[in-house]
C-alpha cells in the first residue's frame, strides 16, 4: 500500500510541477514506475478522479486565483492554462464554479477551488514520529490591525482534522478565492467570547479590513477583532511528509515559554492562530500577548 500511495503522490507532484504543459498518461507513468493502465487505476482509486479530471480542475482554480489578482485576458488565462479554444476555457470554468470567468474578472466573488491534497500525507498525518532535523524554533513579535475575519464554524472541533470531518475540507479552497489581508487563510482557536453555543473553538477563515463591504459565503460568519500583538513561533524548514512532527516541535516549544521573560503575557481575549503547514517556511502558530 505504501508503494501504491508513493506513486501516486510522485504523479501529483509531476502534475503540479508542469501544470501548464502537456500532461500525458506516458508522462505519469514513468514517474509512478508502472504501466499506464496502472497509473490511471491507481491515480483514480486514491484520488476518487482521472489525471484528466484532476488536472481540469486544478488548472481553472489556479487560473481563477490569476484572474481575481492580475489584469490579463480570458483568451490569454485559457491558453496558458492548457485550454484549446476560449468557449472551451468558459464552458469549463461555469462548469466548475458556476461563473463565467470574464464576470469572476470584473468582481471576484468566492469560489470553491480545487485544494490538490497530497495522498502521502493524508495517509501520515496522525505519525507524530519525532524528527530530528527540526531543532530551532525561530520567536518574533508582530502587531495585528484591527481587522475582520470571515469565519466557517464547526461544531466540537479543536484541531484541523475533527474540523475538516465536521465542516469538509473544501472550506480551504473557497477561503483560498477571497483575497487575505495576511496573504493566506488562517485557522484560529477562538476565545469563549467570539464563539456561539455549540460551535467549535477551532475554526478557519480569512482575515480582511475592518471596511470589507464584500460577499460572504452563506453559513460563514463575521467576527471583529482589535488591533493586538502577538509572538510567532516559526519552525525550521522541514520535509513536507515531516509535518506532523513539524507542528509537534513548535506546540511543544509553545508549551515550554515563559512569556514573561520576554515583558508580556499570554491574552486569553484574542485568538491563537495558525498558518498552513508549508515545508519551505517552516510551521507558524501566532499567540496573542499584552505587555505586563
Amino acid at each position: 500500500m505504501k508503494e501504491q500511495v508513493e506513486a501516486v503522490q510522485r504523479m501529483q507532484d509531476y502534475i503540479q510541477e508542469h501544470l501548464r504543459e502537456t500532461v500525458t498518461l506516458a508522462d505519469l507513468s514513468r514517474v509512478s514506475l508502472f504501466s499506464p493502465w496502472h497509473s490511471y487505476r491507481l491515480f483514480r482509486q486514491w484520488t476518487n478522479q482521472t489525471p484528466a479530471d484532476y488536472i481540469r480542475r486544478l488548472r481553472l482554480s489556479e487560473s481563477a486565483l490569476k484572474l481575481r489578482d492580475e489584469q490579463c485576458r480570458i483568451a490569454d488565462v485559457a491558453f496558458e492554462y492548457g485550454f484549446g479554444s476560449v468557449d472551451g476555457y468558459q464552458r469549463a470554468f461555469f462548469r466548475e464554479f458556476g461563473c463565467n470567468p470574464r464576470e469572476y474578472a470584473g468582481n471576484p466573488v468566492p469560489l470553491y477551488l480545487f485544494t490538490p491534497y497530497g495522498v502521502k500525507y493524508r495517509e501520515i498525518r496522525k505519525e507524530w514520529n519525532a524528527m530530528e532535523n527540526v531543532k530551532n524554533v525561530f520567536i518574533q513579535a508582530i502587531d495585528k490591525p484591527e481587522r475582520k475575519v470571515i469565519i466557517k464554524r464547526g461544531v466540537k472541533a479543536e484541531d484541523y482534522f475533527p474540523y475538516c470531518e465536521e465542516v469538509g475540507c473544501d472550506v480551504w479552497g473557497l477561503l483560498t478565492s477571497m483575497k487575505s489581508l495576511c496573504g493566506e487563510p488562517v485557522c484560529l482557536w477562538l476565545p469563549e467570547a467570539l464563539r456561539k453555543p455549540g460551535t467549535s473553538v477551532y475554526v478557519q477563515g480569512v482575515e480582511v479590513t475592518m471596511d470589507y463591504d464584500g460577499p460572504v459565503p452563506e453559513g460563514f460568519d463575521v467576527i471583529e477583532l482589535p488591533a493586538a500583538k502577538y509572538l510567532m513561533f516559526q519552525g525550521e524548514p522541514f520535509e513536507e511528509e515531516d509535518y506532523c512532527a513539524a507542528i509537534e516541535a513548535v506546540q511543544t516549544a509553545i508549551k515550554r515559554y515563559e512569556p514573561s521573560a520576554a515583558g508580556y503575557r499570554w491574552d486569553s481575549e484574542n485568538p491563537r492562530i495558525q498558518l498552513e503547514p508549508v515545508g519551505t517556511r517552516g510551521y507558524i502558530e501566532l499567540l496573542p500577548v499584552k505587555k505586563l
